[in-house]
């Protein structure tokens, strides 16, 4: 059996990784300028905490919003806790990064997607996507080779405003 570099669990790591950092920042210093976050998270995830209300009501999944108000952002190694507003009413949460589906800063068109490959496989993480679009010389020809068919490119046309 020949042993194999593991580059999908690798990117997983370190985009987490980047949220966590980027989460870091916000806690220290606020969120500068236009930024702000879309994160798509697995409300069934077994770490993740909710008021019953919210995962009643979002039973899959959940979009949450980090822009004008939020509090108590406390950052870990496992996830990270917030504190955000739902009708007026401040409700506590706690996102484990690995029960992130996305990460979305509109503001400067960056994103992240988490994609899930098999509901019953929870040993290896599921593959990743960088929002990002090719120069237009780069765009795919008919004579696109195998690797590059594998290759998903997400447009961040449905961000911009």
């Amino acid at each position: 059996m020949s042993r194999q570099i593991d580059y999908g669990n690798l990117m997983h790591r370190a985009m987490r990784g980047l949220i966590r950092n980027v989460l870091d920042d916000v806690a220290a210093n606020g969120l500068p300028g236009a930024h702000h976050f879309f994160i798509t998270f697995d409300t069934s995830h077994p770490d993740a905490e909710l008021a019953d209300w919210l995962s009643d009501r979002y039973p899959g999944e959940m979009t949450v919003v980090v822009q004008h108000w939020f509090d108590n952002l406390d950052v870990t190694d496992e996830g990270f806790a917030i504190t955000l507003n739902f009708g007026d009413a401040p409700e506590p949460l706690y996102i484990p990064y690995d029960a992130i589906k996305t990460f979305v800063d509109p503001s400067v068109e960056f994103g992240l997607r988490f994609e899930s490959t098999s509901e019953d496989d929870d040993e290896d993480l599921p593959p990743l996507e960088i929002a990002g679009e090719l120069p237009d010389e780069q765009e795919e020809s008919d004579d696109t080779s195998d690797a590059k068919k594998d290759a998903d490119v997400v447009s961040l046309d449905s961000f911009r405003k």
